[in-house]
């Protein structure tokens, strides 16, 4: 099996991984294309976020639709329900495994979120 990466960043990570049939999106943050975090708290954070992977899915080849698993990491579980509003616009029927924690981030933001899609070659 081939792995294949996609897109750069500012720090030592690739955006997008291909394994086989697999897709590999890095943990995204709420970084809008001005490099500044998008303000307005976990449902402005979540979409800018989702955005991000959708982006990256791209470079791949990919789309949303090909998500089949997420993992998600909350600055704070009461962004839960709010959190929930923002990411089930963009998985409306089947969505994919998700993994949901509460957790301090690595930087000063509500949300973070990787995921993993499956395409086959």
């Amino acid at each position: 099996m081939s792995k294949q990466t996609f897109g750069d960043s500012h720090v030592p990570l690739s955006p997008a991984v291909r394994a086989g049939d697999f897709v590999f999106i890095s943990g995204q943050v709420p970084v809008g294309m001005d490099g500044k975090v998008v303000a307005g708290g976990v449902g402005p954070e979540t979409e800018q976020v989702i955005a991000n992977i959708a982006a990256a899915l791209k470079l791949a080849g990919c789309a949303l639709s090909d998500v089949v698993k997420t993992t998600v990491w909350l600055r704070d579980r009461d962004d839960f329900p709010a959190f929930n509003a923002a990411y089930g616009k963009h998985f409306p029927s089947d969505p994919p495994a998700r993994s949901t924690a509460e957790s301090r981030l690595m930087i000063d933001i509500a949300v973070e979120i990787e995921a993993v899609a499956y395409k086959p070659l």
